[in-house]
């Protein structure tokens, strides 16, 4: 039973474009491979804040954090965009020299109401098609704490295994007014595939017993009593 285990393979996505395609719009790659240059630039600890009551620590210790920037999948622009905004977000206009549509646009009336109002809805298109195995589907989300200052795209879920066609992104234009230039490449959205029959788990709503409390109480002087503790406990629960 063991050796049968070890031997299934293991549940993988495809990423399939068109044959035209190959070798000219960038292929996804692993989130963990596409961190910011900010981050990468960034000591995990800062040696100017080291004193007897600052730890001088940095976000890049911060398991949680990094975790969710290196989840999953990054799907990059196929070509490079000009994005014009004007009339304080109201207007946003977009060119391209590649041969295919990058961007269009959804009409305001299809999120009327919305928090982003009066910013008008626009689309991004993805030339690869994902597909995953029966029962999995992927979620969709702004690269996540990656912030660009620029556009943020909406977040969506679909069954990849059954819709296996190309999937374009919406997105709302976040930045000044004024000429922004996304080069071929720039990360716009991240993929992370999951399990559907593991993701609407039942809850149990209750007060914790003794023991929980314990459990609750021990792992979090831990993670204060030693640097980098949590990162070593996590890693070893896997």
């Amino acid at each position: 039973m063991t050796m049968a285990f070890l031997n299934k393979p293991q549940p993988r996505l495809t990423f399939l474009c068109r044959k035209e395609d190959e070798g000219v719009i960038p292929a996804p790659v692993r989130a963990k491979a596409a961190l910011p240059d900010w981050f990468r630039r960034l000591p995990a600890v800062d040696e100017a804040h080291v004193s007897s009551n600052n730890s001088g620590l940095t976000v890049k210790r911060c398991m949680p954090f990094l975790d969710a920037m290196a989840t999953g999948w990054v799907i990059g622009l196929a070509a490079s965009v000009r994005m014009e905004i004007s009339d304080n977000g109201k207007t946003v206009d977009c060119g391209w020299d590649f041969d295919r549509t990058l961007v269009s646009n959804h009409a305001s009336h299809q999120v009327a109401g919305n928090p982003r109002e009066p910013l008008p809805p626009c689309k991004f298109h993805n030339y690869w098609t994902i597909r995953t195995p029966p029962g999995w589907s992927c979620l969709f989300v702004p690269p996540l704490n990656r912030p660009n200052g620029v556009f943020d795209v909406v977040a969506g879920v679909v069954d990849t295994d059954t819709y296996q066609s190309e999937i374009h992104f919406p997105f709302f234009a976040t930045g000044e007014d004024g000429l922004h230039v996304l080069e071929r490449g720039t990360p716009i959205v991240q993929v992370i595939p999951f399990r559907r029959d593991a993701s609407d788990l039942d809850a149990d709503i209750r007060t914790e017993n003794p023991e929980e409390g314990t459990v609750r109480k021990t792992i979090l002087r831990k993670t204060l009593a030693s640097d980098g503790w949590y990162r070593r406990f996590a890693r070893a629960q896997r």
